[in-house]
């Protein structure tokens, strides 16, 4: 199976370079505006495991999509009504959307794709098909 990133720093290097000229902004507002979370994948013999570190988030909040070979996923933060009586003096958590998209092989059963969100991960399974399994043997030398 290859995945492939998509839409990972859309403006490359480029803006990381520029940014760096500007100490007043700091690592932390660079990292924050133009960063999207890490992903872990593993394999093992039966599926592919991604794991997704989007700690404080809402499960209803992500959308998950599989389109012509292209696995996307995606989050939108939901506007909250604020009362006018509630004054946020400082806000430092930040929830950005982002929109992470992989190149998923004919490997991979779309069908049974599963998805949950525990304890700050996004948890993705992408069971392959049973001919893609690769099962082990030992091969004798004649």
């Amino acid at each position: 199976m290859t995945l492939v990133k998509v839409n990972n720093k859309p403006f490359g290097n480029f803006v990381d370079e520029f940014l760096n000229d500007f100490p007043a902004l700091g690592k932390s507002w660079i990292n924050d505006s133009f960063s999207f979370p890490p992903v872990n994948i593993h394999e093992t013999p039966d599926a592919y495991h991604l794991e997704f570190n989007v700690p404080g988030r809402d499960k209803e909040d992500f959308k998950i999509n599989f389109e012509n070979g292209l696995l996307t996923v995606s989050y939108e933060k939901k506007e909250e009504n604020q009362s006018e009586d509630y004054k946020t003096v400082r806000r430092e958590f930040s929830y950005r959307s982002f929109k992470r998209s992989f190149s998923i092989d004919q490997q991979v059963d779309a069908t049974r794709i599963q998805a949950k969100y525990e304890n700050g991960l996004l948890k993705l399974l992408l069971p392959k098909k049973e001919e893609a399994k690769q099962s082990s043997r030992q091969i004798n030398i004649d």
